[in-house]
């Protein structure tokens, strides 16, 4: 069963009317498996991360359409889109993007907060605990170091048990042994929680822990095995 489906996707910057119009996505057809961790892989300006935005709903495609656990995102208003996110869809950063001033624990809960929902304790301390961030919660995000931070960016994509994970380069600021730390702890969760993950990535190792590695250039998607490649 497919969670997420991308039809005849196009974005496109630049006056259409005038040259040269950026093609940032040229027409991408594209099933996410539900419970698969699939990486998609390709060049800088391959068009890999629109694409990441665009099943987000963090963009607004020029053509085409993305459904997401059978939600059309361009049927939704900027709030009902918003909601969906924090309900289904859990988004992970190359730079983290947590709230400086809040503790690890804050920040972890943050999404719950901002959707006035109450925590799943039993969860959160699963999480947590997992993740190696028991004895973190009450720092803040400028005393720790950068694997703790996409520790802390994994557990606040989870707490929500999204149906939806989407990684964006998340080991891009790592070195190579917290790539591969953060890049299997993703793997384990997508196979104990049961979610589906997406990640970005220019690494090909990383890539080969995937179920599925898609290849993109120049906005297209070149190479789509059933298996890493």
């Amino acid at each position: 069963m497919d969670i997420i489906t991308v039809h005849n996707l196009k974005k496109y910057y630049g006056d259409r009317g005038k040259e040269p119009v950026v093609k940032a996505l040229d027409g991408v057809n594209l099933a996410i498996e539900q419970g698969r961790f699939t990486a998609i892989t390709g060049a800088s300006g391959s068009g890999k991360t629109t694409l990441l935005n665009m099943m987000g709903g963090l963009d607004v495609p020029t053509g085409g359409e993305v459904i997401v656990d059978g939600v059309n995102l361009s049927s939704l208003r900027e709030e009902e889109l918003a909601v969906f996110r924090r309900k289904k869809v859990g988004i992970i950063f190359q730079n983290y993007n947590l709230v400086p001033t809040l503790t690890v624990e804050e920040n972890i809960l943050f999404p719950l907060d901002l959707d006035g929902s109450a925590p799943d304790m039993r969860i959160f301390r699963e999480i947590t605990e997992l993740l190696g961030l028991t004895d973190q919660m009450e720092r803040c995000p400028d005393m720790l170091s950068g694997g703790q931070k996409q520790r802390v960016a994994i557990a606040r994509a989870l707490v929500t048990k999204p149906a939806v994970i989407l990684a964006d380069e998340p080991t891009g600021n790592l070195d190579s042994r917290n790539s591969q730390n953060v890049a299997g702890l993703l793997k384990m969760t997508t196979e104990m929680y049961h979610h589906t993950l997406v990640m970005v990535t220019h690494n090909p190792e990383l890539a080969q822990m995937a179920d599925r590695v898609v290849r993109m250039q120049d906005g297209r998607i070149v190479e789509s095995p059933d298996t890493p490649c």
